[in-house]
């Protein structure tokens, strides 16, 4: 068939036989041998092994064709055309080849039961399991065998029947020996397990039940697994990190658990000193112990090459296979395996598995970043990571630390220094936007695209870590924090005056210099060389066209190369409202079908995409005939439309942020000072009072000439500056709002300064030299009043309290 009813045959076949994983592998391996002949399997035997198992077809495996359960072969006949004859269960159990299980059960006694009317289920070990048996312990059965050997093989046996299909994972049945638990484990690949005893040869049907062949003997199965790690001495130091961790209870809780338990040996092959640094630290032991833990019962005969299971610590571990032998993050080191409990199963390893969260940052820099961990030992930074110290590492690829980056050591210095982070900043708790401080102090962003995770230009590899002090994040290129704006960066460059010229004559600069967050399709002068003076004259004169072009290579928020999805078109909206469309393959980048022949230029408030084309979008006509002329000499990876009498539409320019000044209300000020730069005229806001008493909202505002100092309490948002000269203009608030129609000799100026003198000196001045405007409801109602306190003022004017002699240059300033 072809389209959407498309089968294989082997899909159709496995359609049709019961969901049980085991008897899926089984139909599966039939077809795979189909060409030996009926009801033949193909199975696969582990090299260096007796191991089989029903076809996967791994390639590193040999294989081996056998009659499928149920079937026999005849001679002079291809495959297995026969049908095994259905009998009691003592005589199948010959049919399966298990003829020591059969001895065993005719010595015992055991054979008038099976042969007998009822029904069971006989879990039979084959004849290879009981010569791997320990011969202390075989020997002690074949002694008594009416009672040990007969408890034994009634342990293997339960009084039902009981298929493959009906036995589901982590189930538990009852035997016939004392009514003790047997526990069944079916797994996804086809396997199915009693007490980690692989079925090698099921569901052979018998006139009295079923019989099942298992690959060793089992035995009953009492205790829990925190029982059997405090009656085993070689187990006493994970014993004890597992008490100090608080995990024994959840080891003998009636759950589903795997622990690959370290022997006292394994332990002391750790760094000297390692065990008694983190006991102390709960949350780090507790890592190293449920590292150790799956939530799943995984026998060894389960286990596939290359398996990954998720710890109870939430990281993986990688489990193998090597010969007869289990591996662990690909390193043999299973002493005992398949040791079964009533709540799991224990493998025994002879070394300590240490996760990611129990080891410093620093022993988590892969081979990858080999040269940025040396580097950092080089520079004598390791000083600032200690391992009581929170810290995060933007470790870069080996590859991008070329000659030239190596060249000055001063230079490569600052480079590892912002390449280190002073907190703790794990993947799942960045956002867009966030800021994040280096180790120089300087300020980088954090970029969130649907495929990348980026700082500034330089985007994470797969793969971040969390160790206990901190976390590594693995970078595809080197960060460079920006220091300079989208238009220094253009205006510095030399290649952008035109675009740069257009957008001042389009009442747009401030666009470039402005804070915020704006990708930047920014032309290079060559895209505009097709055009003569008249036509750069004509295309100036019409603003509004104008904003209409230099805004759709605008576009909000900050969008770099390595943040795009590849191969996919990625639509981001302009500030001119039409679509751009930027996309990423073969190594380069395209937006609108045009080349960006330089990408990622990072600037404080942006990025900036260089491109030899100017862009325009392709369903936005034009009016006029001479602006279409230009345009098409501009303009030529598109046809643009002609429309008798378009005009563009005028675009609000909300973005534009003409004031960025910030007025603080303050209450009780405590003071300390930073230093504040502004870039727009500044706003002087002066308190007054009129009518009444207001809430209190006193306000000190801030005018920011060259040197002057700014003193600010974080915890009261209290501001006061200092003045330098006489301000531009003056706006008045009262009760928090603007007022404009205020007539100058109304304004009484509050200056609050805090001195660098003793606090009681402070509390005087607050308390006995400021004017109590909460007497004054009206400053026409009680001149005397009013007098008095403006005495107040004209005191502290004249220098009674030298130190406040900058509210005497500020009332001077008002000529009041």
């Amino acid at each position: 068939g072809t389209g959407m009813f498309a089968m294989t045959f082997t899909e159709y076949v496995l359609q049709l036989v019961d969901s049980s994983a085991y008897d899926k592998i089984v139909t599966h391996s039939r077809i795979r041998a189909r060409k030996e002949g009926p009801n033949v399997c193909a199975l696969q035997q582990v090299e260096g092994t007796k191991k089989k198992y029903f076809s996967t077809f791994l390639p590193t495996l040999e294989i081996l064709y056998e009659c499928c359960p149920g079937y026999m072969k005849l001679d002079g006949m291809k495959g297995c055309p026969a049908v095994a004859p259905i009998d009691n269960v003592y005589n199948t159990l010959g049919l399966v080849k298990a003829a020591t299980t059969q001895r065993y059960s005719d010595i015992s006694k055991l054979r008038q039961e099976i042969e007998g009317t009822g029904t069971f289920t006989v879990f039979a070990p084959s004849n290879e399991a009981w010569d791997e048996l320990n011969p202390t312990a075989r020997a002690a059965l074949e002694d008594n065998v009416n009672i040990e050997l007969f408890n034994a093989l009634h342990y293997h046996m339960v009084n039902h029947r009981l298929m493959t299909k009906d036995m589901k994972n982590g189930m538990t049945v009852t035997s016939m020996y004392n009514d003790q638990g047997i526990l069944i484990n079916h797994y996804p690949n086809g396997v199915v397990t009693v007490n980690c005893a692989r079925i090698i040869h099921g569901n052979q049907m018998a006139t009295n039940g079923v019989v099942h062949v298992i690959d060793r003997v089992i035995s009953s199965v009492t205790g829990t697994i925190k029982d059997y790690l405090e009656s085993e001495e070689q187990l006493s130091s994970f014993n004890n990190a597992a008490f100090i961790a608080g995990i024994m209870d959840k080891l003998d809780q009636p759950d589903q658990f795997t622990l690959f338990a370290p022997t006292n040996e394994a332990f002391d092959k750790l760094t000297p000193g390692f065990m008694e640094s983190i006991f102390e630290n709960e949350p780090v032991i507790k890592a190293l112990v449920t590292y150790h833990m799956l939530n799943s019962v995984q026998c060894a005969e389960a286990i596939m090459a290359g398996s990954v299971y998720e710890t109870e610590e939430g990281s993986t571990i990688e489990i193998g296979c090597d010969g007869d032998s289990l591996t662990v993050n690909g390193i043999k080191m299973v002493l005992k395996k398949d040791i079964v409990a009533s709540n799991g199963v224990i493998h025994l390893i002879d070394e300590v598995l240490i996760p990611d969260s129990a080891k410093e940052v620093r022993k988590l820099v892969g081979k990858s970043q080999s040269i940025f961990s040396d580097l950092v030992s080089e520079m004598g930074l390791t000083s600032s990571l200690t391992s009581d110290t929170q810290y995060t590492l933007l470790a870069p690829l080996n590859a991008v630390f070329t000659d030239e980056v190596m060249a000055d050591d001063e230079y490569l210095k600052l480079i590892l220094e912002n390449h280190m982070l002073k907190l703790k900043i794990s993947l799942s708790t960045m956002f867009n936007g966030q800021l994040l401080e280096t180790l120089s102090g300087k300020l980088l962003r954090v970029f969130i695209y649907r495929t990348a995770v980026c700082i500034e230009s330089a985007c994470m590899v797969r793969g971040s870590k969390e160790g206990m002090n901190g976390a590594l994040h693995v970078m595809t290129s080197l960060i460079k924090p920006a220091d300079k704006t989208t238009f220094e960066l253009l205006d510095a460059d030399g290649n952008f005056k035109i675009f740069l010229s257009l957008m001042e004559t389009a009442g747009l600069g401030d666009l470039l210099r402005q804070n915020g967050s704006y990708t930047v399709f920014a032309p290079v002068d060559k895209a505009f060389e097709a055009l003569g003076a008249d036509d750069l004259d004509l295309l100036k004169s019409n603003v509004n066209a104008l904003r209409n072009i230099l805004l759709y290579h605008f576009s909000e928020g900050i969008i770099i190369s390595g943040g795009l999805e590849a191969k996919v078109t990625n639509l981001l909206k302009s500030l001119q409202g039409k679509p751009l469309q930027l996309k990423s393959e073969n190594n380069s980048i395209r937006v609108n079908s045009v080349e960006i022949p330089q990408s990622d230029l990072m600037a404080t408030n942006g990025v900036v995409h260089v491109v030899k084309n100017v862009l325009y979008p392709t369903d936005l006509p034009v009016g006029h005939q001479d602006l279409l002329l230009v345009l098409q000499k501009l303009i030529k990876y598109i046809e643009i439309k002609f429309v008798s009498g378009f005009t563009y539409a005028e675009i609000p320019l909300t973005f534009i942020k003409r004031i960025v000044t910030t007025t603080h209300y303050i209450g009780v000020p405590e003071t300390k000072t930073v230093i504040i730069k502004e870039k727009q005229p500044s706003i002087r806001t002066v308190t007054t009072v009129i009518e009444g008493k207001p809430s209190i909202k006193q306000v000190t505002r801030v005018i920011k000439p060259s040197g002057s100092k700014v003193e600010v309490d974080h915890a009261t948002k209290t501001v006061t500056r200092v003045i330098g000269r006489q301000p531009n203009k003056v706006t008045r608030v009262i009760g928090g709002k603007l007022r404009k129609n205020l007539r100058l000799e109304n304004v009484f100026i509050i200056c609050f300064v805090s001195p660098k003198q003793p606090r009681k000196y402070e509390k005087g001045l607050f308390a006995h030299s400021v004017p109590d405007f909460s007497k004054i409801t009206s400053f026409g109602d009680n001149p005397a009043l009013l007098k008095e306190e403006s005495g107040k003022i004209t005191r502290i004017i004249q220098g009674e309290f030298p130190y406040l002699q900058i509210c005497k240059d500020l009332a001077m300033d008002q000529h009041d």
